[in-house]
């Protein structure tokens, strides 16, 4: 199967994924720095298929796998402070519109990749077609935009975080086998959630996340969504993980604008069937500047899978 096939499959979960964290951070965990970790930590049970797969990849290999991996839960933490105060098919966007912007001049850089020029065309269309998702107005009031400041900020910290993460790990698969040099990435993101238990206060507020309010403990069906949402998300990332590793990480991250056209259609889907829950404005106008940015998406790929 193409390594494009597979992020684009990766990408599909992915828009799940982040409807639901949206919804997952407003109605059931209300703290973005439990839900990276509950994230990290589940990301760590791949260790326990080390006895098979994992491989010693020596001491600089070890410790820059390690620091790479510490960068993923805190811009989880980033995206998902700006999933609280904006719109979730707004803030995903700009964060896979910057990411790309990035991981193109980091890996140009420190990867020395290349591209041919209809490559170039094709990243060109979709990071604008993702910008134009990102920046269409929504009407907002002179508060709502002084917020979104602070969105984009948040938004600019995760794409950094993410684009240095996606960078060190095309550098490890390319140095190591691939599922030993995951496995050792992911336990350097558990590092990051253990540092979070050494604060008193940080561990009471993850331990207080578990519950509800009136301290009773979160109903099943809750806790089947948290965790098969997280389940999801993995799977996701296995995949995108794995396109990377076979094929160019600028164009992985630059794919992401294929994510924001399935996040588009079930954000609408859901904002029509349960409006109290999935709330996101959408205007004539909106839908019809995020139509052009589809067609400019659309472009995008057929530049690079031709």
């Amino acid at each position: 199967m193409s390594w494009i096939l597979i992020a684009i499959i990766a990408y599909f979960f992915l828009a799940i994924v982040n409807v639901l964290d949206k919804f997952l951070l407003n109605n059931v965990l209300g703290s973005s720095k439990v839900y990276a970790f509950l994230i990290s930590v589940m990301g760590a049970i791949v260790v326990l298929v080390a006895p098979w797969f994992l491989h010693w990849p020596g001491w600089f290999l070890l410790l820059f796998q390690l620091a790479t991996g510490l960068f993923f839960p805190v811009a989880l933490w980033f995206m998902f402070e700006a999933l609280k105060k904006g719109e979730a098919s707004k803030v995903t966007v700009l964060i896979g519109g910057i990411t790309p912007i990035f991981t193109i001049a980091f890996s140009i850089i420190f990867l020395q990749e290349k591209f041919l020029l209809n490559q170039w065309y094709g990243l060109t269309f979709l990071l604008l077609g993702t910008f134009a998702i990102a920046l269409v107005g929504s009407g907002e009031t002179v508060r709502q935009k002084t917020f979104n400041r602070q969105v984009v900020g948040l938004s600019f910290l995760a794409a950094l975080f993410y684009a240095i993460f996606f960078i060190g790990t095309k550098y490890g698969y390319d140095h190591h086998d691939f599922v030993s040099s995951f496995i050792w990435v992911r336990l350097g993101g558990l590092l990051v959630a253990i540092f979070w238990l050494i604060r008193k206060k940080d561990r009471q507020e993850i331990l207080a996340n578990f519950q509800k309010p009136t301290g009773r403990p979160r109903s099943l069906k809750q806790t089947i969504l948290v965790f098969g949402n997280q389940a999801l998300g993995a799977a996701a990332f296995i995949l995108q993980s794995y396109a990377i590793a076979a094929g160019s990480v600028a164009i992985v991250n630059a794919l992401q604008g294929v994510q924001y056209v399935f996040l588009l259609a079930f954000s609408w889907l859901l904002g029509i069937l349960l409006p109290k829950l999935f709330k996101d404005n959408f205007s004539l106008k909106i839908i019809s500047v995020k139509t052009f940015a589809i067609i400019l998406i659309s472009l995008g790929l057929y530049f690079i899978v031709r």
